[in-house]
């Protein structure tokens, strides 16, 4: 399977595949049907508590990124997601973060292709 990461408030388009929203909050000012989904993964994304700390701080990436890690491997949620995107030649996932290379989107990405 092809995984992909884009931001939510870019363009959808047919080569997506399975869309997935990976955030745990809604994007801010986007509507449902803007998004052209196929689920809301909230409990796949970082904690609240994770997510606070991080604040999308450079800096931080690389310990967030351990910390995230260990959050996945302990919840199951991207073997969960992966099993409902099976059918799928690619599987997007759908961030809203502003920067495009320090977010949980390119950690999960990572995650999901070992």
């Amino acid at each position: 399977m092809d995984i992909r990461i884009k931001r939510a408030y870019d363009e959808p388009a047919a080569e997506d595949g399975y869309r997935v929203l990976v955030d745990r909050l809604w994007p801010r000012g986007l509507q449902k049907e803007v998004l052209a989904l196929d689920e809301w993964c909230q409990d796949i994304a970082p904690s609240s508590n994770l997510r606070k700390w991080f604040g999308h701080d450079p800096a931080k990436f690389d310990e967030f990124r351990a910390k995230y890690v260990a959050e996945l491997e302990g919840s199951g949620e991207a073997e969960k997601l992966m099993k409902r995107a099976a059918d799928n030649d690619v599987l997007t996932l759908v961030y809203a973060a502003k920067d495009s290379q320090v977010n949980h989107a390119v950690v999960l990405k990572e995650y999901l292709q070992r």
